[in-house]
């Protein structure tokens, strides 16, 4: 099977904006027909302090027929420069089974993950979408930059705001925004939150009527926030809500929350076209797929296979031999 590097994986359009959003158009209508599967996750508990590793499984069929795993260990305390989440996905012929290759993942993660913001964007939004603001500077809030700059160049203003303000130098086309009340309060039509935040950042303060809340991290919008939104939208509600550190499964686990309250999902948005009034405030969950992994991954090998890119290796009786 081929292994395919971070570097080759973005050579083959792995972080492409517009090609992961093609994928997971896809992938959603796959899913609405029953052609994906993606059974719950498992994890394990690293030796380093707080870590784990996480096992997401899932099958995409289509043009894609794959099935896969993607293994992610996350290490919040770690010894060393590289990530805080590092990321391999093998993927498997979903028709024979055969081993097709083992892909680095991190940035395919992000371009799925920036894909279904940019979903949000064009189907759970108010209203159209001139001004975003950015919450964050790192691999993920960068790939939503770009995807923002590539999918919507006809924005007006892409506002970022970090923690850390020097993180915002080297961004071109942005406003830098050092004070986050005051960027919340000014008018900007969508707010995505991209950040490392243990805490909530975003209250109900920044719940209005026209704007859409899209949060990709773990605890970054407050119950109060969730709750005075008039409406709720996710990527999928599934059995994670059950183990999820996502603010509105924390919220729903807490009996503060019930899943018939959610509005739409993706599938609702993509296929069925579901949307929200003008006068709405929307909060988007996004959860983050697996079956997007896979797919895109799956893409990625296609792309390889036809290129003749990556290191191919031959599996004996359990020994690895380079070609």
């Amino acid at each position: 099977m081929r292994v395919l590097d971070e570097a080759t994986v973005a050579l083959l359009g792995g972080d492409d904006p517009a090609l992961a959003l093609a994928d997971v158009r896809d992938v959603v209508t796959l899913m609405r027909a029953g052609e994906t599967q993606m059974p719950a996750e498992n994890h394990i508990d690293l030796a380093t302090p707080l870590g784990k590793a996480y096992a997401l499984p899932a099958r995409v069929g289509g043009h894609f027929n794959a099935a896969g795993v993607k293994w992610t260990a996350h290490r919040p305390q770690r010894p060393d420069a590289l990530p805080a989440a590092l990321a391999v996905t093998l993927i498997n012929d979903a028709a024979s089974g055969v081993p097709r290759g083992l892909v680095a993942s991190g940035a395919l993660t992000a371009a799925r993950t920036a894909a279904v913001s940019a979903l949000a964007l064009q189907y759970a939004a108010p209203r159209a979408v001139k001004r975003v603001l950015l919450l964050g500077t790192g691999f993920h809030a960068r790939a939503h930059l770009r995807m923002l700059q590539t999918l919507f160049p006809t924005l007006a203003q892409i506002g970022v705001w970090n923690r850390t303000p020097e993180n915002m130098s080297g961004l071109n086309g942005i406003t830098p925004e050092p004070d986050l009340a005051a960027a919340l309060a000014k008018p900007y039509d969508a707010v995505i939150t991209c950040t490392s935040a243990a805490q909530p950042i975003v209250d109900a303060s920044a719940v209005r009527a026209g704007r859409l809340i899209i949060q990709v991290g773990y605890h970054e919008v407050s119950f109060a926030a969730i709750k005075a939104s008039r409406q709720v939208v996710v990527d999928a509600w599934g059995d994670f809500a059950q183990r999820s550190a996502k603010s509105l499964f924390q919220m729903f686990r807490a009996g503060e929350f019930a899943e018939h309250e959610v509005a739409a999902d993706l599938t609702s948005l993509v296929i069925d076209g579901w949307r929200p009034d003008a006068t709405d405030s929307v909060y988007f969950s996004s959860f983050g797929l697996n079956v997007f992994d896979i797919a895109l991954a799956a893409r990625v090998l296609t792309a390889a296979e036809q290129q003749q890119s990556g290191n191919w290796q031959t599996l004996f009786n359990g020994v690895t031999h380079d070609h």
